[in-house]
């Protein structure tokens, strides 16, 4: 069973609100008067404000309510069911682990961006120049062309890029933006993934010019065809030799070659609309093959079929938790 951790009573209110709140957003719009009174109570105190930042992972991760809380949250609003749809949210609120307050300040900035793609959603994009952009789960890019350059600025998650000569007069430069740095195409194909503190960069083809954003650090690093590397702001890591399976995810597939359970675990929960725990007594296990992303739960299951894992979920497969069978 899900165990909530101690709070405090202010705490624990202002959990109990925000999940009501969340109960009646889900339900329809809510009136001028209402909203106006959900405005002044997510900002009314400190407890409230992060109760609500708390819901707001929860509505990011899943894009609504859990299907179990979701029908029991339609009934009166006095009834037992919706009273325990309401515990049940506030609990699941509780536990959210607190490093996920990172994880939505930079979540939240999807929301503007120029295109996005929910959890579990990939999506295929043509430019104007004739390349071609794929975004993997989850992620948000800004499309800026100008007459001096063509930037696509990631801001969250993982792209694959498929650059075309430049068609305007004066040839324009094809740029890939993070907070870590700039990448500069020289004709290629390659991913990238924004990972705080880190971008990973592979080229499929071609060649790469890196340039760190700090700009100190003035000499930029060249990555070939078959390299891949990473890089902070401030330092480049070492460039090894590429994943032959790094745009795996382009085809809809999660590849693995003797993987330790916890890494593929890491990456499931990627495509996973709700949340994936695993016992940590298996985290070492080596696995093997290629795995949908596309229906995580069938992935699920065929883990459990091949190797020494027991699947357990609740709220309609929202939280899963792997264990030793």
């Amino acid at each position: 069973m899900l165990t909530q951790r101690n709070t405090s009573p202010p705490v624990q209110q202002a959990l109990e609100e925000a999940a009501d709140w969340l109960i009646r957003l889900s339900e329809g719009e809510l009136s001028d008067t209402e909203r106006g009174e959900w405005e002044h109570w997510k900002t009314s105190t400190p407890e409230r404000s992060r109760a609500w930042a708390r819901a707001q992972v929860l509505q990011s991760k899943l894009g609504g309510l859990p299907p179990s809380l979701a029908m029991s949250a339609l009934d009166r609003p006095n009834s037992p069911q919706r009273r325990a749809a309401l515990g049940k949210l506030a609990m699941i609120l509780a536990i959210l682990p607190a490093g996920w307050g990172s994880w939505k300040l930079a979540q939240s900035q999807q929301w503007s961006a120029d295109y996005r793609t929910a959890v579990g959603q990939r999506r295929e994009l043509a430019l104007a120049d004739g390349s071609t952009i794929t975004l993997n789960t989850d992620s948000a890019i800004d499309v800026l062309f100008d007459t001096r350059q063509r930037l696509i600025h990631l801001r969250e998650g993982e792209i694959l890029v498929q650059t075309a000569p430049d068609p305007s007069p004066s040839p324009r430069p094809f740029l890939v933006s993070t907070r870590q740095g700039r990448m500069q195409a020289l004709g290629t194909r390659f991913t990238v993934r924004e990972r705080q503190p880190h971008t990973h960069l592979a080229v499929l083809e071609g060649a790469v010019k890196v340039h760190l954003a700090d700009k100190r650090q003035g000499t930029p690093l060249i990555v070939n065809a078959g390299q891949r590397t990473d890089f902070s702001a401030h330092t480049f890591g070492q460039v090894t030799a590429a994943d032959r399976y790094v745009g795996a995810w382009t085809q809809g597939m999660l590849m693995a070659d003797k993987m330790r359970l916890a890494d593929f675990v890491d990456e499931l929960a990627r495509y996973h609309r709700g949340f994936v725990r695993l016992d940590p007594a298996i985290a070492g296990l080596r696995i093997s093959g290629a795995y949908p992303i596309g229906d995580t739960q069938r992935t699920l299951s065929m883990l459990a079929q091949t190797y020494p894992i027991l699947v357990s979920g609740r709220l309609d497969g929202f939280w899963v938790m792997l264990s030793p069978a």
